[in-house]
């Protein structure tokens, strides 16, 4: 799908190759990438472009992905979908200097707004390490229910890591307070 989505503050975009440099600059933050599962330390501008030579035009809901701007600035951080072995799962990371803002908030609610009329999956799968608090206050904020724990390999710190699985369903999205 190639979709863009606009909010009161800001532009979710599909990522472009351009986007290398400032995706490899706020990864390359090891209080970013340390939160991340599937994202190296160090993290160079090779990771940035090999990964968006996976990102390409008529992907599925489940793959779809944004890049997230702010008119004021130009990239800021990164959500998206991609399809996990029991269903679509949330990631989203911001560049440091974006933190404590409000940004990732109003993001996951574009983009879950956006992915519960584009699909017809009943949840979202998605999840913090343990010691991720603020990302699990969004979580939380938003009426993400947790669904167990369980060890997830962080590739930026070379280990398993306790993670706080949690879900989103359609029915609790779609009967929440806005």
């Amino acid at each position: 799908m190639n979709v863009t989505l606009q909010t009161p503050r800001l532009l979710l975009r599909q990522p472009q190759l351009g986007d290398a440099e400032p995706i490899a600059r706020y990864l390359n933050d090891f209080e970013v990438a340390g939160n991340l599962a599937r994202v190296p330390f160090p993290y160079h501008v090779a990771d940035a472009r090999a990964w968006l030579r996976t990102r390409r035009a008529g992907l599925p809901a489940q793959e779809t992905t944004f890049c997230i701007e702010l008119p004021d600035h130009g990239f800021a951080g990164h959500i998206g979908f991609h399809a996990g072995p029991d269903g679509p799962i949330l990631g989203y990371w911001l560049g440091r200097p974006f933190w404590n803002r409000g940004i990732m908030t109003e993001a996951v609610i574009t983009s879950l707004d956006w992915f519960f009329e584009a699909t017809r999956s009943d949840t979202v799968l998605s999840g913090v390490f343990a010691f991720n608090t603020a990302s699990l206050a969004i979580q939380t904020k938003l009426g993400f229910t947790q669904t167990g724990r369980s060890s997830l390999l962080c590739l930026a710190r070379d280990a398993e890591v306790e993670h706080i699985d949690t879900q989103m369903t359609r029915s609790v999205w779609k009967a929440r307070p806005i």
